[in-house]
């Protein structure tokens, strides 16, 4: 059984009442790991809101988009078919680019060198923003990404904003990464960290700032199940209160 369904038995009347949940911080600090899992444990759908903008980017790569023109960005915006795809065999949904499974090609460190810079541009964010708010009307929806709890989702029932010691992001992300990239080196990783965190919380439209009624969750020193714990604590807080 997996440690997430070992951790917490939940109310049945949890399950009653639907709620959106948002997670928003800084790079490698495991919010998609623990969106997957909150959104396994209560059957909630996930939404990476990351890998859309990393394919949007992939997207602009290959097709040679030069995203600080407005009117080239609104074009291939306009070529552009984001979808989930639920993989049964890897039991995770997957983001599929104009009908192509892209879920691994998008986590290249040369999209990651470029995503920030692209999901900074107004048309991109607008353009991802409405598919996000579009999946997130009928409640049950986890996501992760930068502004979800201050711009996608600002009456989300819960908001968590997640934040680690730089050192050990740098360090969490250089792993992920060498497990596909044995070249890559760690002051590579560092230096693109330092840089997405400066666009991300410097950019114009819409930066990563914590909402102000989000709660900070860091996870410097925390095991994967000492998160979720207190992750799901959270989510009890939100769904026992009102559901009789």
């Amino acid at each position: 059984m997996p440690f997430a369904l070992q951790a917490a038995i939940l109310p049945q009347h949890m399950a009653k009442k639907k709620i959106v949940i948002t997670l928003d911080g800084w790079s490698s600090c495991g919010k998609s790991t623990l969106a997957k899992q909150l959104a396994q444990e209560l059957n909630y759908i996930y939404v990476d809101s990351g890998a859309m903008y990393r394919a949007i980017t992939l997207y602009f790569l290959r097709n040679h988009v030069d995203w600080t023109d407005t009117e080239a960005v609104v074009n291939a915006l306009e070529n552009i078919t984001l979808e989930f795809v639920y993989n049964e065999k890897s039991q995770q949904s997957e983001m599929h680019l104009n009908g192509e499974n892209v879920e691994y090609v998008i986590r290249d460190l040369v999209v990651a060198e470029k995503v920030s810079d692209v999901a900074a541009v107004k048309e991109v964010r607008t353009f991802a923003v409405a598919q996000q708010q579009k999946m997130g009307k009928k409640k049950g929806i986890v996501m992760d990404g930068r502004d979800i709890g201050t711009v996608v989702f600002p009456d989300a029932e819960l908001k968590i904003f997640m934040t680690a010691d730089n050192a050990v992001r740098v360090e969490r992300r250089f792993k992920e990464l060498f497990a596909k990239n044995p070249n890559v080196s760690i002051e590579e990783v560092k230096a693109n960290l330092e840089m997405r965190d400066y666009i991300d919380s410097h950019r114009e439209v819409s930066p990563l700032r914590k909402a102000d009624d989000a709660v900070i969750l860091d996870n410097t020193h925390l095991t994967e199940e000492q998160q979720f714990n207190k992750a799901i604590q959270l989510v009890q807080q939100r769904t026992t209160s009102t559901v009789s």
